[in-house]
């Protein structure tokens, strides 16, 4: 895409920040409208906030910085996360912990791979630092599966004791991110020095005041536009007959880091497939040992437990998925073949998650 192109893309959507603010307060029985509105304008937001948070990381040295833009990856879903949680949405924010798992791996990976592959032939990346990636995926999807096949066999009293059950495996969970994080950047931070360095002539020339008012600035706004965007969805989804999970899985989950996944296509049609790889599967990593977690004890925290039960298509879905990227990784090499193949995958559960009742 030209820049002069991007470059109006990108005001033109954050323009729509002072039109949802003025739909809220003008007509605010236009709840369709303001939806659109709120979704949209938050896309460049995270996409700024991804950038600050990235020249803070740099200012800060490797240690210290890298932690940082690793915690604060997902920011801007965090935030979305935490404002339907405080509005009691709590479907609605598993519904976007599933798709944004599903869709970083599937959508954002598969179409990574499709553009990146129709341009080259073969494109290759690290398999070691992939498929461990992946691999810790799979402690996810017995999180997931555990509290659902326990509320299945023990049906009385279930609601306290999956609660309990989902706290203490939200602790187990960020202690192994913690874990993963001194794996990364610290004992085996050589698997990843490939992508790191692909990336560093990417990063914005821009100052550490500049950051901060910019990731302040960004984090206010993110957080008012969730408030109308969380506000509004459910009654978007009954105008365009859509299910609440639907909106969580396919809309809310996209929301929020759709810059990154713009950022991981663009990489590997450079050539950059490691960078595209790990762009992808470590977003997926923190949502689930990070983000996830967070919400489950900030849940009890403000009075709206969470746990981590969630359907039986949920949990199928992030299990196929995560099966799927392991396959895929072994080899360290993709083509525009199993780019397709993931995006058929992806669509296949979009599909099922539609007539989701």
């Amino acid at each position: 895409m030209p820049r002069g192109l991007r470059f109006s893309l990108k005001w033109g959507t954050l323009g729509l920040g002072p039109v949802a603010i003025g739909i809220h307060y003008l007509a605010p029985d236009r709840a369709l409208l303001l939806f659109a509105a709120s979704a949209v304008a938050i896309v460049p937001l995270a996409g700024l906030m991804g950038q600050a948070t990235e020249v803070l990381a740099h200012r800060m040295g490797s240690g210290i910085g890298g932690i940082l833009n690793a915690t604060f990856g997902n920011a801007a879903e965090l935030i979305i996360a935490i404002v339907a949680l405080r509005a009691g949405q709590v479907e609605m924010v598993k519904a976007s912990i599933t798709g944004s798992i599903i869709g970083n791996i599937l959508f954002v990976l598969g179409l990574a791979m499709l553009v990146g592959g129709l341009g080259h032939q073969r494109q290759t990346f690290n398999a070691q630092a992939a498929g461990t990636a992946a691999s810790m995926m799979l402690l996810a999807v017995a999180a997931l599966i555990l509290p659902t096949f326990f509320h299945l066999m023990v049906r009385e009293e279930t609601v306290r004791g999956i609660q309990r059950l989902s706290a203490g495996i939200a602790v187990v969970l960020l202690a192994m991110y913690l874990l993963s994080l001194a794996f990364s950047l610290k004992t085996h931070k050589h698997l990843y020095a490939e992508a790191e360095m692909a990336g560093e002539h990417d990063a914005p020339p821009r100052g550490l005041a500049w950051a901060l008012a910019t990731l302040a600035a960004a984090t206010l706004l993110i957080a008012i536009l969730s408030e109308y965007l969380v506000a509004s969805a459910e009654h978007a989804g009954k105008a365009l007959h859509l299910s609440e999970t639907f909106i969580g899985v396919m809309v809310i989950a996209v929301v929020g880091n759709a810059a990154e996944h713009f950022t991981a296509v663009l990489v590997a049609r450079k050539d950059k497939m490691n960078l595209a790889i790990t762009i992808a599967v470590e977003s997926s990593r923190q949502i689930a040992l990070f983000v996830a977690p967070v919400l489950v004890l900030l849940g009890l925290a403000v009075g709206q437990p969470m746990t981590l039960e969630f359907s039986l298509l949920e949990v199928g879905a992030v299990g196929v998925a995560v099966l799927i990227v392991n396959s895929i990784a072994q080899d360290g090499e993709s083509n525009w073949l199993e780019g397709a193949m993931l995006l058929a995958t992806y669509l296949i559960l979009a599909i099922a998650f539609y007539f989701l009742p």
